[in-house]
């Protein structure tokens, strides 16, 4: 389909898929979308792009790199989806869930706690001690995670 039939330049990717022209660019640099033979000097891109970009779109709000996502697509932009990592990265949102929901209920319970003061208040000084101990913070993940 090379410059052909239904090609889009970059200015209509951008206004039908609402990412920036700048990161359009910056996704071919990373070897996630490709754009066709340059017609003149703007870039043209196959309809395809934005599922391509829907996807990427997706892996993004999942907490999947960029990275990642490039692994998932194949040369020519298709979805190869590795279902062992799609499961992985569900494991690591519901531990995430997890300790937000508790986050919450922690929280919560500090806004109406019948406590003279949150110092005195064993629930939220249990949140203090998970803080401190840094059991809030975001998992380690076992493999490194480029482009983040």
């Amino acid at each position: 389909m090379e410059g052909g039939l239904g090609a889009m330049d970059i200015s209509e990717v951008a206004k039908r898929s609402g990412v920036a022209a700048s990161a359009l660019r910056y996704y071919e640099r990373k070897g996630l979308i490709r754009s066709l033979a340059a017609h003149g000097a703007r870039r043209r891109f196959a309809p395809a792009v934005l599922d391509q970009l829907a996807l990427i779109a997706l892996g993004k709000a999942a907490g999947f790199s960029l990275d990642e996502i490039r692994v998932m697509l194949t040369p020519h932009g298709a979805a190869d989806i590795d279902r062992t990592a799609l499961a992985a990265k569900a494991d690591e949102l519901e531990v995430m869930v997890k300790r937000l929901r508790a986050m919450i209920r922690g929280l919560r319970h500090a806004v109406v706690c019948p406590a003279a003061s949150h110092a005195e208040c064993p629930s939220f000084q249990r949140l203090l001690s998970a803080a401190a101990s840094g059991a809030l913070e975001r998992p380690a993940v076992s493999r490194a995670r480029p482009g983040r």
